[in-house]
């Protein structure tokens, strides 16, 4: 596959390669093999990645860091999850992901009381911050130096326009460490 991509590259037929959802065993395999056969590497990861899912934090950022190569995350609202529309002891509103059995199926884990509950005490905490839970969300996922980028899910131009200001929101030491304590023991 690295030959392939290799090819692609020398060809002009793509620029730079990249992967999804690689674990930092096969990331680490594919940089030791493309420089094994001198080959062009892989550049960017794309995996999920988000305040509620981190598991990309122990391994595969680390070991991402050091061989230069981008995290291009996907899902950094969760779904929607970390907008904070879904709430406690309620059935999700007609017409939302959550609702609907064709869309929901990665959702289970994420709609557990306990994780509605620490989310909406991050709505707060981004309400008394002066800014949404989607933007305080995607400003968390842009303050790790290794995202290059997040993709995100918007079925409205207004939430375009709402997520792109998440891009100039630094959030303090203090924010972090209160996102950190609401979700202990959720993530």
């Amino acid at each position: 596959m690295l030959r392939a991509l290799d090819d692609l590259i020398t060809q002009g037929k793509i620029l730079y390669a990249g992967v999804s959802e690689w674990s930092a065993v096969q990331i680490s395999d594919a940089v030791y093999t493309a420089r094994a056969h001198n080959l062009d590497g892989i550049v960017s990861n794309q995996p999920i990645y988000n305040m509620l899912t981190r598991y990309i934090e122990q391994d595969v950022i680390p070991l991402c860091e050091r061989e230069g190569i981008g995290q291009v995350v996907f899902s950094p609202l969760a779904q929607g999850v970390l907008t904070g529309k879904y709430k406690p002891g309620q059935q999700p509103a007609h017409g939302t992901r959550a609702a609907d059995p064709s869309s929901n199926m990665f959702m289970s884990n994420l709609m557990a009381d306990r994780t509605l509950s620490a989310v909406q005490e991050l709505q707060k905490l981004a309400q008394q911050s002066g800014y949404s839970l989607a933007q305080m969300s995607l400003a968390w996922i842009l303050r790790q130096p290794n995202v290059s980028s997040a993709i995100i899910g918007a079925s409205r131009p207004e939430q375009v326009a709402e997520n792109v200001k998440a891009s100039e929101i630094k959030l303090t030491d203090d924010v972090l460490t209160r996102i950190d304590e609401i979700l202990e023991g959720i993530v």
